[in-house]
């Protein structure tokens, strides 16, 4: 082997073994039957309101190398579950969300922090009624595993963020049903 060779395969091997290998970020699709926005609120003082959507959408995009990641959700707020369909109503009403100028409400991160291998934060814009304004979602748990019933590659999440319905054009009866929502996402994702 002449020496041109032997410098162009010692050459090829060291740049090999210098290049860092980079995982492609890894898109996971939410699973609506399990992801569950919940939203609660002071009602009057008197107690504490839990309510959820039944119906979300999105995905999660992952580059658990780079420890980057994008959120993208899209929640039916005609899906709201208040537990008593009169409430239901109201809270779709001009007054709360106003489901039907607005059937919808999103959240898009512009950036997920991570600490170690698992993303601690992820913040980004959330619009409801047409309003857009920025937030960040602390999460709280973080697991990524092979779902054991679907044989896939999965994620699970849970986050949690205040926001103020009076941000949102949302806000009738305030202070005295409280201003301040506490909003709480369980999230599991597959791999596509």
């Amino acid at each position: 082997m002449n020496k041109f060779v032997k410098l162009s395969a010692v050459l090829a091997l060291a740049t090999a073994v210098s290049v860092p290998a980079f995982a492609a970020p890894e898109t996971y699709v939410i699973d609506g039957s399990h992801t569950f926005p919940r939203f609660s609120y002071s009602h009057f003082g008197l107690s504490k309101q839990l309510s959820r959507f039944d119906k979300t959408s999105g995905t999660i995009v992952l580059d658990k190398e780079a420890k980057t990641g994008s959120v993208d959700i899209v929640i039916d707020t005609t899906s709201v579950d208040t537990g008593f369909p009169v409430f239901n109503g109201h809270i779709q009403g001009a007054d709360f969300l106003d489901t039907t100028a607005f059937p919808t409400a999103t959240f898009k991160s512009t950036k997920v922090v991570f600490k170690g291998d698992a993303p601690t934060e992820v913040q980004g814009d959330l619009t409801i009624k047409g309003v857009t304004k920025p937030v960040t979602l602390t999460v709280t748990s973080f697991v990524a595993m092979p779902h054991p019933m679907l044989q896939k590659d999965a994620i699970g999440a849970n986050a949690t963020t205040v926001i103020k319905r009076t941000d949102f054009n949302a806000g009738k009866y305030a202070p005295n049903v409280g201003d301040d929502v506490t909003i709480d996402i369980a999230v599991e994702a597959i791999k596509q």
